[in-house]
């Protein structure tokens, strides 16, 4: 079965959908419990299982208690998709200290800490893939030293992870998309004071296949890295962008 993280919208939602659609039990993860309902629905109505689980991935005692939980009522997890994260974008002489802990801590710790507890089970089964979601913003992005920074640190845990866990049957790879259309960046445009059909038509106009990518588009490149037939590719990032430079 497969945990996806940051799972009640967007990217984690589009792929909860994909993986029970390929077969996979699916625990979805996020802050709110509450909030995830509507994709375990959306869960249910591929006719798969679905748990919905209100975890801080960046807590270690609930990111215990949340894997303990989806063992003993979904069993064993052998597929880990880390997409929990959060923005608090801002040039560098305005970002706090806490601006950048925040995020790093919701997307680098989380992931290593669901990797730590998801990896046991995996060890143990003898198989298991780890998915991590990176973004075009690794190779660096005005007003998200955070961000940008946490995105690099994940490609750097994925090929370290790819070779520890190698021996174990579970492989490790990223996901690194660009400009995707989700509520994270509706909210950005929301702060910059323009309509979001402005927003994504100015970054799609620089996307080589002229348009923005949709929740789908990334969901699909993390099902490919999921598949048995992928057992021989690890460590490796993918930029989902609609473009070479994402």
């Amino acid at each position: 079965m497969a945990i996806v993280t940051g799972a009640a919208r967007g990217i984690g939602a589009a792929t909860a959908v994909r993986l029970a659609r390929d077969g996979f039990a699916v625990a979805v993860l996020d802050l709110d419990e509450a909030a995830c309902a509507g994709t375990v629905e959306a869960v249910e109505k591929e006719g798969g299982r679905a748990l919905a689980i209100g975890c801080d991935v960046s807590n270690a005692e609930q990111v215990e208690a949340g894997v303990a939980r989806v063992a003993a009522e979904l069993g064993a997890p052998t597929v880990l998709v880390n997409n929990a994260g959060i923005i608090r974008d801002n040039l560098i002489h305005r970002m706090t200290e806490q601006d950048f802990d925040s995020v790093l801590g919701v997307h680098l710790r989380g992931a290593f800490l669901m990797a730590r507890a998801v990896q046991r089970h995996q060890t143990e089964a003898g198989w298991g893939r780890i998915v991590n979601l990176s973004s075009a913003a690794a190779l660096g992005n005005r007003g998200q030293a955070n961000y940008s920074s946490a995105k690099a640190g994940l490609q750097g845990l994925t090929k370290t992870l790819a070779i520890e866990l190698g021996r174990f049957g579970v492989t490790v790879n990223c996901v690194a998309p660009g400009f995707v259309a989700t509520e994270m960046t509706e909210a950005t445009a929301q702060r910059m004071g323009i309509t979001f059909e402005e927003f994504t038509t100015r970054y799609a106009a620089n996307i080589p296949v002229r348009r923005v990518g949709a929740p789908e588009d990334i969901a699909q490149a993390v099902a490919f890295f999921v598949r048995e037939e992928a057992g021989f590719v690890s460590g490796q990032v993918l930029y989902v962008a609609g473009g070479p430079k994402g």
